[in-house]
């Protein structure tokens, strides 16, 4: 029978295992717990949620409660495709929380607005652009900086554009011509450097000649309203005399050729009845000179008022002066 062989264990070791157990007990428990929260995560409702599995993109996820694998071993990075930001050019809004929206000082804000027109006039043009990140993979991973490109190329476009026109056009009638070129052309880069951006809006803000030579454009700009102003009131008082008088002529015109008309009916009907009286005139001569002569005097005497009537001797006046009573 073998015999029966015993290790007697020091007191202190026994106290040491027992202690060792139960920290790695606790850190068991607790990793687990950390690995349950790590692996659990929200997306907001205006954002999407890039996932990274060691290092390499994985999967655009919409809004909701996601999981991971934890440990690091999934990254989630949030971006906000939904909110629509500013950029701004030549001005600052105060309390911007993004460092991309505007230059940090004054002399590059100044140099922003500072720009040469297309006929070699200087101009102060301020201007905002407003886009939304469209693709979250190609605005993380394709540029290192999209916002601070979207700058140089907001820039640089409007130069280009800015340059090709007149200081007339850039500071009263091209504003939104120039607007509408602009976020055309700054789409067309973006897309090109797949910066994964969308361009909402261009809008020109201040645009005005340098300080310097301010007074002297608000003069001539001044002159040249008046001269459109007394163009205007000309052209109103053209309208209004003119047809007038156009009107009034014609209806002078109308009257004279409605007289002459009736002048030349009225001789045909009196050539007319002269002819007709010359024909009976003819057939019996003194009939009708008898005739002419009795409605004569009767056209004559129906027109007095007081008829006197004589005899050929009486050597006064008969008392017929009240008959027509």
């Amino acid at each position: 029978m073998a015999e029966k062989i015993e290790i007697n264990i020091p007191e202190n070791l026994r106290q040491l295992k027992g202690q060792f157990g139960g920290v790695f007990g606790i850190a068991i428990f607790a990793l687990l717990i950390w690995a349950g929260f790590s692996s659990v995560y929200t997306v907001p409702a205006e954002s999407q949620g890039v996932v990274l599995r060691f290092g390499k993109f994985l999967e655009t996820v919409d809004p909701g409660l996601r999981f991971k694998v934890p440990f690091g071993i999934d990254q989630v990075s949030i971006v906000q495709v939904r909110r629509q930001l500013k950029q701004e050019f030549g001005f600052a809004t105060q309390g911007a929380t993004d460092r991309s929206q505007y230059s940090p000082n004054r002399r590059e804000q100044a140099l922003e607005r500072s720009m040469v027109t297309g006929d070699l006039n200087a101009a102060t043009v301020e201007w905002i652009v407003q886009y939304r990140i469209q693709d979250p993979r190609q605005f993380l991973f394709k540029v290192r900086d999209p916002k601070d490109t979207l700058r140089d190329i907001s820039e640089s476009v409007m130069r280009t554009v800015v340059g090709d026109r007149t200081v007339d056009e850039v500071i009263t009638v091209g504003r939104q011509e120039i607007a509408i070129v602009a976020l055309r052309m700054m789409q067309t880069l973006v897309d090109k450097y797949e910066l994964g951006l969308s361009i909402d809006l261009v809008q020109l803000q201040n645009v005005n000649p340098p300080d310097k030579v301010r007074p002297s454009f608000n003069e001539v700009n001044q002159a040249q309203q008046e001269r459109e102003n007394l163009i205007n009131v000309a052209n109103g008082e053209y309208n209004k005399v003119i047809p007038r008088a156009r009107g009034q002529a014609n209806q002078s015109i109308q009257e004279a050729e409605g007289y002459a008309l009736a002048r030349v009916n009225e001789a045909e009907g009196d050539v007319a009845r002269f002819e007709a009286l010359l024909l009976e005139y003819v057939k019996a001569p003194e009939v009708t000179k008898r005739r002419l002569y009795l409605e004569t005097m009767q056209d004559v005497v129906s027109g007095i008022d007081k008829k006197i009537v004589l005899d050929s001797d009486a050597s006064g006046v008969l008392p017929l002066l009240q008959l027509n009573q």
